[in-house]
């Protein structure tokens, strides 16, 4: 389990992590969403013991980061979102060398390694040189770096940084692998609609504040107020949009032309809904279908930052 409480992390008037307060439960995957300079990296690097917060404290399986960093560092798998690799070294050599490093002897590095690059479909690759592997390659061999000791806790800064479409989907297959493994995962990225399938919960971050916090379901449902309706016209979209516009609870009203389209945001519950439906149809619009759209986790993104912004 992690426990967060108040973590700081202050540069002179600067906040870039302020007041985060979280608790991530043992064998959960747990997604960090936010811009560029939102502190997502910021605090992965406090959770790694590599940089000192300002203020708070955090525990990784009940160890302090700032009293007993060095047993936290046995109890996690760190991946940067920049790393560096020996392009010297083949692939089996790179890990041999981590396992080294964490104390595991010889006969335990040779029977571990091979299991490793199993896991992370490198196993083609053992003798190959890592300057040779693609970014998507490499990007796996550094995770498997990460489990070299068989942490408890995985801490993954944008681990799909940079990935053609391919390497994104082998690299979410592996990380829902080690979730079947029981491992607990904090994973950052911008890539929204991948964590949304990975995820058992999420937290949102903006300008270093932690502005929502739940399951993708529950974050919808609290902060999605409004609905998205879309219906598709048979003729010109012109009186369409007239009526739609002119009721109190529509708003930001877009038209798909090329496929007579109007779609909305509805703030009425399901009876408004459904008489809103039945006017327009008594008023004579040639309508085709009326639907209410699933926001994605992307839309939800948006609607949360937007709103921190206008605090």
């Amino acid at each position: 389990m992690i426990e967060i409480k108040g973590l700081t992390k202050k540069y002179g008037s600067f906040y870039a992590l302020k007041d985060l307060n979280l608790k991530i439960e043992e064998g959960t995957v747990f997604g960090f969403v936010g811009a560029n300079g939102a502190g997502k990296s910021t605090t992965f690097s406090i959770l790694a013991t590599l940089l000192q917060p300002t203020a708070g404290e955090a525990w990784i399986n009940g160890v302090s980061i700032s009293q007993n960093p060095h047993e936290v560092r046995r109890q996690i798998g760190y991946m940067p979102d920049f790393f560096g690799v020996y392009d010297q070294l083949r692939a089996e050599e790179y890990l041999d060398f981590y396992g080294a490093s964490y104390g595991l002897n010889p006969k335990q590095r040779m029977e571990l390694i091979p299991k490793l690059l199993e896991l992370v479909n490198l196993t083609n690759k053992r003798y190959d040189y890592v300057d040779l592997l693609s970014r998507g390659m490499k990007q796996r061999l550094c995770l498997a770096r990460a489990l070299i000791h068989n942490p408890s806790v995985l801490i993954l800064d944008e681990p799909a940084s940079g990935l053609d479409p391919r390497a994104r989907v082998e690299m979410r297959e592996i990380l829902l692998e080690l979730k079947a493994m029981g491992k607990t995962i904090l994973i950052s990225s911008h890539i929204l609609p991948e964590l949304a399938e990975m995820c058992d919960t999420l937290g949102v971050i903006d300008s270093g504040e932690l502005i929502a916090h739940g399951s993708v379901q529950s974050i919808q449902e609290k902060l999605q107020n409004e609905k998205v309706i879309r219906v598709k016209i048979a003729g010109p979209l012109k009186v369409a949009v007239t009526f739609f516009e002119n009721d109190p609870q529509v708003s930001r009203l877009t038209q798909i032309q090329d496929r007579q389209i109007v779609e909305f945001l509805y703030k009425g519950n399901d009876e408004d809904q459904l008489d809103l439906l039945r006017n327009a149809m008594a008023t004579g619009l040639p309508i085709l279908a009326f639907s209410e759209q699933e926001t994605d986790l992307e839309d939800v993104f948006m609607e949360i930052t937007k709103g921190a912004e206008s605090l």
